[in-house]
């Protein structure tokens, strides 16, 4: 018998999609690849499809309520189940915190806790969201995917008991880009010089403030460029200002130019404070770019010992990794090859074998 898996999706249509939605969208196609299961995505009311960089790839099927109502209605009164717009399913997996009534077992992707760890780095209503939506998810659900062992560890420490969490690390998906490709994006954004790059949503937690601090106090001749779109309680603006033009803020850009950008940069520097997983990181090792990452968070992690770790509080730490792999050719080669190889060890293809095993589990409960 086919499982039935009713899988969120509706962070597709959210106006900064970020990592939960490229999350949402790998899963589903990994576990869509192994053809045992069933998905049907299941997403808020809307007129119009996502940004095509978000587009599901499996059937979303439409509850009756815009986002905002929705939420409401599933926090405050635990309706409208799943099933009015899938029809029957075996288990619900929902793809992000926010929790649908527990109309059967539920499989809770959890990618972190910084709200709990951090809540100065999040406005007040993101806040109130996100308590509200654990404290549901403390009450039922039957198993919390964690994507690195420090989200295990943030989990745990937020009241699950260790028969409840299961760990499901992700995995990156990224093509070496050819250097016509690389050339061709750095014309493109005008990047003249070598670069330093960073990518991400633009809000405090991914510490952007130490990186330009950072790089304030280097005399190295390459620009810094930052990738990612505005986000919460970050003005780049400001921030970037007394930089001048050492300083390249290009926002959102699509897939094909990234792994370029990755690829041709000399460093890539992710100093977050707090990550569940991170996926610049794995797709900046992919392309065989040395990594500059934080000590203490799920990135080292996924670095291993093929990147440089620093102290996301230090502005002189990070501006030392900087300097480090920027000032020996030979020791970022090194770098960049060992974090191409260890990149290789997270697939998809292994998320999704997991996720199986999940659904079998739950689906056996009833």
């Amino acid at each position: 018998m086919t499982l039935k898996i009713a899988f969120t999706l509706e962070q597709c249509w959210h106006e900064v999609p970020g990592g939960t939605a490229v999350a949402g969208i790998e899963m589903a196609r990994a576990v869509q690849a192994m053809g045992e299961v069933q998905l049907i995505g299941v997403a808020a009311y809307h007129r119009s499809l996502p940004d095509p960089a978000f587009t599901p790839p499996i059937e979303v099927r439409h509850l009756k309520l815009p986002r905002i109502a929705l939420y409401e209605s599933w926090a405050r009164m635990r309706v409208p189940r799943v099933e009015s717009a899938t029809g029957p399913v075996n288990v619900i997996h929902a793809t992000t915190i926010v929790m649908p009534p527990r109309t059967r077992p539920i499989a809770l992707t959890i990618y972190d806790l910084a709200f709990l760890e951090n809540p100065a780095h999040f406005t007040r209503h993101g806040l109130r969201f996100f308590k509200r939506n654990l404290a549901l998810a403390l009450k039922e659900a039957d198993l919390v995917l964690c994507s690195s062992e420090a989200t295990r560890a943030a989990a745990a420490a937020a009241g699950f008991g260790p028969e409840r969490l299961r760990m499901v690390p992700l995995g990156v998906r990224a093509t070496p880009a050819p250097a016509a490709e690389v050339e061709r994006v750095r014309t493109s954004h005008a990047l003249e010089r070598p670069y330093v790059l960073w990518t991400g949503t633009v809000e405090p937690r991914k510490n952007l403030r130490g990186l330009l601090e950072a790089y304030r106090s280097l005399d190295v001749e390459a620009d810094l460029v930052l990738v990612g779109p505005k986000g919460w309680n970050e003005d780049l603006g400001a921030l970037i200002e007394p930089l001048g033009d050492r300083v390249k803020a290009l926002g959102f850009v699509p897939r094909e130019d990234l792994e370029a950008l990755y690829a041709g940069a000399g460093v890539f520097v992710f100093p977050s404070f707090t990550e569940g997983f991170g996926f610049p990181v794995l797709e900046a090792m992919a392309q065989g770019t040395p990594v500059v990452t934080s000590r203490g968070t799920s990135t080292e992690e996924l670095g291993g010992d093929a990147v440089v770790l620093i102290d996301p509080d230090d502005p002189a730490a990070i501006a030392a990794g900087i300097t480090k792999v920027l000032s020996d050719r030979a020791f970022a080669e090194e770098l960049g090859g060992r974090g191409k190889e260890r990149a290789a060890l997270f697939s998809w293809e292994r998320t999704g074998a997991l996720l199986g095993e999940v659904y079998t589990e739950l689906s056996e409960r009833g």
